[in-house]
């Protein structure tokens, strides 16, 4: 009872009533025009009111015709007609399917919008007519040839049912035509299977690039935070042997605790505010010294071997091969504590080959190569996103039981 009581007289109801009204004026904009028509065509009498209707007809259709008129009936119908009608987007090949059926909806909510006033007017009449009449002592109204005697005082007050039932059948109208135009909008505003692929792949990219920038900021922080660590444990100690060290250690984590914050400032704010996160400097192979040198200063040996080739290497390959050795150091830093770790960067012919070891001796390796964290998983995305090889095991070479991260990534996309 209440469902029905508020799809009568709720908000709902009163929405239903503002997109009639919005659908009138549309008509009423349109008709002096189809007036023009009909006199310039010089048209007859017998023929000038299907002309006129014709006319009417087609500049209403025409007003539907743009992009931009399909757009703002989506959104007026979201607001006003409850519908959850997806904004329209642009598709591949023609778009005159999609502007023909807003032809057609324009078409079908003026039609609506003008029937509902003039059915709604007529019920009003005939509600406030005969009460009028009680009202001012009586008298006869004639309905469809019928005489009907409306009588003052209490004989006449038999006139109020029949109008709190035409007062009701308004909003029933207003109702009914709301849920008709409910139901059509989608079929005739909604997304065709071309637009529904465009949807899809504009979702994908979106949920591509979060997931990017979620790799990207588990890089970020948990390199920072790693080194954060072992400096402040590395400045506990040498605060009182070596206070410069010890200083230099906390001027470490300050700085890039600075860095890591923008990092997180910046990705909080793409997901935040949907700005473009290409306007983050992006860090690349040339910046690998400045990251060794960070990793030093936590007190790890680094072994460092770069190509000369490197200024070579594309942008999207440099990237993802910085933040290999940046995620590779980490986990070194993480497992292995203070031990040496060596890296090797270099261009091998059509492919750019990533290395890191250190030994294996305080080396904590996960059992399980299904639970190996989510640094190598990152690790591995990276690499088969850009079609490489990468591999992490331990392996005995001249320097004893080591383990061993390596990654080659192809330099062009046919490698």
């Amino acid at each position: 009872m209440r469902k029905i009581f508020g799809s009568l007289f709720g908000v709902s109801a009163f929405k239903g009533w503002v997109y009639g009204v919005l659908g009138l004026m549309l008509g009423t904009a349109a008709l002096p025009f189809a007036v023009v028509v009909v006199l310039a065509l010089k048209t007859t009498r017998p023929l000038a009111p299907a002309v006129l209707v014709v006319a009417w007809t087609v500049l209403v259709a025409l007003i539907g015709l743009p992009d931009g008129i399909r757009r703002a009936h989506v959104s007026v119908a979201n607001a006003l007609l409850g519908t959850v009608i997806p904004r329209p987007a642009r598709p591949r090949g023609s778009r005159w399917p999609s502007r023909l059926r807003s032809a057609a909806w324009t078409v079908v909510m003026v039609l609506s919008g003008g029937i509902l006033a003039g059915l709604c007017f007529l019920l009003l009449l005939s509600a406030l007519v005969p009460v009028g009449m009680w009202g001012s002592g009586g008298g006869e109204l004639v309905y469809f040839d019928r005489a009907i005697v409306v009588s003052g005082g209490v004989a006449g007050l038999w006139v109020f049912p029949p109008a709190a039932l035409f007062l009701t059948a308004i909003f029933g109208s207003v109702a009914a035509a709301t849920a008709g135009l409910r139901r059509l909008a989608p079929i005739l505003l909604g997304p065709r299977s071309a637009e529904r692929i465009v949807v899809l792949e504009e979702r994908t990219a979106v949920l591509t690039e979060r997931g990017r920038l979620a790799q990207e900021l588990h890089d970020s922080i948990g390199h920072t935070l790693t080194a954060a660590t072992i400096q402040a444990a590395v400045a506990g100690r040498l605060m009182d042997s070596e206070p410069e060290s010890a200083r230099r250690a906390l001027n470490s984590i300050e700085e890039s605790s600075r860095a890591a914050l923008e990092d997180l400032d910046h990705v909080l704010g793409v997901l935040r505010d949907g700005r473009s996160a290409g306007r983050s400097p992006q860090r690349t192979l040339a910046d690998l010294p400045a990251l060794f040198d960070h990793v030093r200063q936590t007190g790890t040996e680094v072994d460092a071997r770069l190509g000369e080739t490197l200024d070579g290497v594309p942008a999207t390959v440099s990237r993802e091969a910085y933040r290999i050795v940046q995620e590779g150091l980490t986990n070194a830093m993480r497992h292995a504590g203070q031990a040496p770790v060596a890296v090797r960067v270099e261009v091998e012919g059509s492919w750019l080959r990533v290395e890191l070891s250190n030994p294996l001796a305080v080396t904590t390796v996960p059992a399980d190569p299904e639970r190996r964290g989510h640094g190598l998983v990152g690790i591995t995305d990276r690499v088969r996103l850009l079609r490489g090889e990468v591999d992490f095991s331990p392996v005995d070479d001249e320097y004893g039981r080591r383990w061993r991260l390596s990654a080659r990534l192809p330099l062009k996309a046919d490698a």
